[in-house]
């Protein structure tokens, strides 16, 4: 029979997880919105200056073009967009001045249009609270340039030379990496595990500066470290296991904390780079602090997964797995889980 959390962690995974863009309506319609802005204005003002208009490409990225995104949980939907604009490095060698083409574009469309370090933010209100906001990267198409890269701009109003940079990323490259990492009902609990781990971000970290793991770094983890895991498939019994594939994951996350040298002095670190260039490492602007907060809070969860995976009544197990997940994860009562049985032969799945 099916492991007896594996129903309630289905139940978890359906409140928090937030559809791709072309299964929700509502951000779809918001990103296409913004696009519209950004096409006209940019043909407007270059019209206007007699010039010819920048072409660009609009593609979904992040986690919700991977199907990683959870329902944030204080409302703000992020919607991100890679904008690749139709021309080479070298003819424009300064980020900052393409991406100021976009910041102008979109102007005035809410009152909050900034140009951070990696995008450029549109930001969007109701009676005064962020509701969702769309983070545009934008890139250099590698067709333009003659290294094939296709680079991302980076650098902010009035940054410095040396913190302006066009730097090797592809988004879409990034994307098909980690939806060719597994196939089936594999990929699902693949995508299902990382869900787990960002709510559980969401829940035991402030969301306020580099102090929570970014969810790509979450996203790099189980690409890295995570391994499929079933009922015994060799006794026909081939129902996927969440609970041990998360366990399995988290533990190996902590094992993989080594020591490191930083400006800072030596310290434990977790590094879960890009498997594409610029194969940089997400966690990496983490003080050596934030790390060891990290690692720690990484326990606790390794702990308390071990305690309900070795817990004999299921809601017990269910209140101690919402106690790190939050309130969204179901706590049976005691009559629903009477008949429930704890008879499960764990195992590596064959396709891993």
């Amino acid at each position: 029979m099916a492991h007896p959390l594996q129903r309630h962690f289905i139940t978890f995974h359906e409140k928090i997880k937030l559809d791709r863009f072309d299964e929700n309506a509502t951000l779809r319609e918001k990103r296409d919105i913004v696009l519209e802005k950004l096409r006209n204005n940019l043909k407007k003002a270059w019209e206007e200056k007699d010039e010819a208009v920048p072409t660009f490409e609009p593609r979904n990225q992040g986690s919700y073009e991977m199907g990683t995104g959870v329902v944030p949980l204080d409302g703000d939907f992020d919607i991100d967009v890679a904008i690749i604009f139709n021309v080479a490095v070298a003819d424009h060698p300064d980020p900052v001045e393409v991406k100021k083409w976009v910041l102008d574009a979109l102007d005035g469309h809410t009152k909050d249009v900034r140009m951070k370090r990696p995008c450029v933010t549109v930001q969007y209100q109701k009676s005064g609270e962020p509701v969702y906001h769309v983070d545009l990267a934008i890139y250099s198409s590698g067709k333009e340039n003659p290294d094939g890269n296709t680079r991302i701009a980076m650098g902010k109003l009035n940054s410095s030379d040396e913190n302006k940079e066009w730097q090797p990323s592809d988004p879409v490259a990034l994307c098909k990496a980690v939806g060719d990492k597994f196939n089936g009902d594999d990929a699902a609990q693949f995508r299902r595990v990382i869900r787990y781990l960002k709510r559980w971000k969401d829940h035991r970290f402030n969301s306020n500066g580099n102090g929570a793991p970014v969810g790509i770094g979450l996203t790099m983890a189980a690409y890295h470290w995570f391994t499929p895991k079933q009922e015994d498939p060799f006794a026909g019994k081939t129902d996927h296991v969440d609970l041990a594939a998360l366990r399995a994951l988290v533990d190996r996350m902590l094992a993989q904390f080594s020591l490191k040298w930083t400006e800072d002095g030596w310290a434990e670190r977790l590094e879960a780079k890009l498997p594409i260039e610029p194969r940089d490492d997400p966690f990496q602007r983490m003080t050596n602090k934030q790390m060891g907060d990290f690692k720690t809070k990484l326990g606790e969860l390794a702990a308390a997964l071990k305690e309900a995976d070795e817990e004999v009544a299921p809601e017990d197990a269910c209140a101690t797995l919402a106690k790190v997940f939050g309130d969204d994860f179901p706590v049976p009562k005691k009559d629903e889980t009477a008949k429930s049985s704890r008879v499960s032969v764990l195992s590596t799945s064959s396709s891993a």
